[in-house]
């Protein structure tokens, strides 16, 4: 009940104001638009897609610094806080995985961003971000089969001064930050940006007394834009992004406490460097987006997350990529206008992860079913201690050729467009382990034998992926000089495939355990490879427009039919990981609606929600049939509201205060395949508000996020049959100080 009170007062809210948090300057249009977006039109609301865009005022409004904190705003975008800054799960639509390749794809400033370690980092002066859901395939490539976000950074060419941010919150959290912006010439301009954040964290860790979700990041930004009078345009943006946190405030469901005895942590430090060149022809434009990215990260946990010494997993990984994309882009002119490009990438990662069995694991796990079966035999292990290792190189390289089409005919419009895309993966592995055990003769009291364990293996996996990814759409705009457009469109999408590195550990562990007589014989490529996840996505909608676009809404109905979808379970047998595998069939069907509301300059009003049911068609995994059972970590609804007002002081325009509140609302999730009632997240809401002293050149906002302190969890997961979960974060309050100083206005 109390969920539905909040919702019912952030809806009252916004009637009362009849507002909308996102100016329609922030929805349409931008000025800058028909320089950074290279593989769409400048106006996205005429074309056939669902889409949202966040723009900069509603970004700082909310706190936005990053892909994570923006998805609150986008329906049926769900991308849970958990973890650490390595577990960036994207949901769209019912479509998600929590390991490996990500479901929705993210550009910064054209830039794809290779790996979804990557995700969650912090930007400063987000200028936009655009949300298109469904596949999006055709045109960004792989792992777009959910959607696809693309951020866009303020460009020194439109904005010349300098910004600064200083902000304090609960749990010790403060950040600084800064840029500068100016222009070097009159066609040529330059940026600089730096930022520091840190937090003492939320969650304690009983064992030690200590707060385990501590974090400290820092990141800076070099860009540079060029555009010349007779069609060049250039931009090179270089960024380097480091964060050091504790992270996994996992708590036993059992008793009720985050309490691990291993330290855990994530480590990780990126560079990532892209450059855009573009030239204006006399009947198209040519472009070229390359990218260098790379990253260096390690995670090391206690994996079972208890005060037992079972065992701890580390996972140190370097991967280099470099990513090249050309399009050509037909000038608007006449009724046909088409797109072309040739897309290409490299990227190689060397990985060491070992698994450190301890005492209490040995004993536990291995020593104890050994001796459970063999009673007049018991065994005694070496040392108290052994590592199962793992090393892993993986090169991968692709290809892609596309094309799009597009033909109107007066109110219709017609576009079509297709991808032809391949991948080559490969996994050099090495497995060892290098341990022994004592077996003694119950009956003597003697020593029996001495078995040493010595298992070095090597060996090298390829998978080829090749796939046709279509798309077709009509769209219709019924009335001439209204900005409403209508679209029917249908497109298939692709995750890519890959490998199970994280069930090498187990694969070593069954097969230190056949040397023993028990365990199972795990086929090496069948555990390991997985194949990619394909689907098709219907959809209806519209963008509409009235009021002199005071009023804009957007609405769509979709159904996706996804094959080969994959999902991380846990494998059979004693095992200590998880994996990706291929699950047969499943279902999305559900709706979006949006609607921005802005009677004044100084009043506005934003909704958003998003209702997905995602339900297997044809699931089987040996055990259990799950046909008609919800995809598990994925919500059924998801919402936005929020309201503000601004009052001048004084009868000053540019002084204003500037009341704000806000709701954020998801589930209902359910945890497991089975859709076990007590392991569901049921629908829960957060309450947020804010006021604001705004001033031509500084602003000063007092907020608030979770004020009701509901409780609710982000994240299930069972290890060795221990359940474990996360809760969400409470009531945070913050202050924080902007300044502004153009000097271009």
């Amino acid at each position: 009940m109390k969920k539905f009170i909040l919702i019912g007062i952030c809806f009252w809210t916004l009637s009362s104001v009849a507002s909308t948090i996102a100016e329609v300057s922030d929805t349409v249009s931008l000025s800058e638009v028909t320089v950074t977006a290279i593989k769409q039109g400048a106006d996205l609301r005429t074309q056939a897609t669902a889409l949202t865009i966040v723009g900069m005022e509603e970004s700082e409004r909310n706190q936005v610094q990053s892909v994570k904190t923006a998805s609150d705003l986008v329906p049926n975008l769900f991308i849970p806080d958990y973890g650490s800054r390595m577990t960036s799960t994207v949901y769209m639509r019912g479509i998600g995985t929590r390991i490996d390749q990500p479901a929705v794809g993210l550009t910064i400033d054209n830039v794809p961003v290779m790996t979804k370690e990557n995700y969650d980092i912090d930007l400063t002066d987000i200028a936009r971000v655009e949300t298109l859901r469904g596949p999006q395939n055709t045109l960004y490539g792989r792992n777009t089969l959910g959607g696809v976000m693309n951020v866009y950074t303020l460009s020194p060419l439109n904005y010349q001064g300098t910004r600064a941010i200083a902000e304090g919150a609960s749990h010790g959290t403060w950040r600084l930050g800064a840029s500068h912006y100016r222009l070097l010439s009159q066609d040529l301009g330059l940026s600089l940006s730096a930022q520091y954040s840190s937090s003492e964290g939320e969650f304690t860790n009983e064992y030690n007394g200590k707060r385990c979700d501590w974090e400290r990041m820092f990141n800076t930004r070099a860009k540079i834009e060029w555009r010349s009078q007779n069609g060049w345009y250039l931009s090179n943006v270089a960024s380097l992004a480091v964060s050091r946190q504790g992270g996994y405030p996992y708590e036993w469901v059992q008793t009720g406490e985050i309490a691990y005895n291993d330290t855990c942590f994530y480590r990780r430090t990126s560079v990532m460097d892209g450059l855009t060149l573009r030239k204006d022809l006399s009947r198209f434009t040519l472009s070229s987006i390359t990218s260098y990215q790379y990253i260096d990260d390690n995670m090391t946990l206690d994996q079972d997350f208890t005060t037992h010494d079972y065992f701890t997993l580390t996972q140190a990984r370097r991967e280099h990529a470099i990513t090249q994309d050309f399009i050509a882009r037909s000038h608007p002119s006449g009724n046909y206008s088409w797109l072309a490009g040739l897309s290409g990438f490299y990227r190689r990662y060397n990985m060491d992860a070992p698994v450190t069995f301890k005492d209490y694991g040995i004993d536990q796990l291995i020593e104890s079913h050994v001796n459970s079966a063999i009673p007049d035999y018991p065994i005694a292990w070496d040392t108290r201690s052994f590592v199962l290792g793992s090393h892993f190189t993986s090169p991968s390289w692709g290809a892609a050729l596309y094309h799009g089409s597009t033909y109107q005919i007066g109110q219709w419009t017609l576009q079509a467009g297709v991808r032809i895309d391949y991948e080559h993966a490969r996994l050099n592995y090495h497995s060892f382990t290098h341990t022994g055990y004592d077996v003694f003769n119950l009956a003597t009291g003697t020593l029996f034998a001495h078995e040493p364990i010595d298992i070095d293996e090597h060996g090298t996996l390829d998978k080829d992926f090749f796939e046709i990814l279509p798309n077709v759409s009509l769209t219709w705009q019924p009335w001439e000089g209204k900005h409403h457009t209508v679209y029917l469109a249908a497109s298939r999408g692709s995750k890519a495939g890959g490998f199970n590195t994280q069930m090498f550990s187990d694969v070593l562990q069954q097969r230190l355990m056949g040397l023993m007589g028990i365990g199972l014989q795990y086929d090496v490529d069948k555990m390991v490879g997985y194949d990619p996840e394909k689907a098709w996505n219907y959809e209806i909608g519209g963008h509409f427009e009235c009021w002199d676009g005071r009023v804009q809404s957007d609405m769509d109905v979709f159904f996706m039919d996804c094959r080969d979808r994959q999902l991380t379970v846990f494998p059979p047998g004693t095992t200590t990981g998880r994996m990706m595998t291929n699950a047969g069939k499943t279902h999305s069907w559900g709706g979006e609606f949006a609607m921005t509301v802005a009677p004044t300059e100084r009043t506005h009003l934003n909704v958003s929600y998003g209702f997905t049911r995602a339900t297997f068609k044809d699931y089987n995994d040996g055990r259990n049939d799950y046909e008609g059972k919800r995809v598990p970590y994925a919500p059924m609804h998801t919402l936005f509201a929020e309201a503000s007002h601004g009052i001048s002081i004084a009868g000053n325009s540019e002084r204003l205060l500037i009341f704000a509140a806000n709701v954020r609302a998801a589930g209902d999730i359910y945890w497991d395949e089975a859709n076990t009632k007590s392991l569901r997240q049921p629908l829960y809401a957060l309450l947020g508000a804010s006021v604001t002293w705004q001033q031509p050149r500084y602003s000063l906002q007092l907020w608030g996020r979770n004020l009701t302190d509901t409780s609710y969890n982000t994240f299930f997961f069972v290890s060795i049959q221990h359940p474990f979960l996360q809760r969400g974060h409470g009531r945070q309050l913050g202050i924080t100080l902007r300044l502004n100083l153009a000097t271009n206005q």
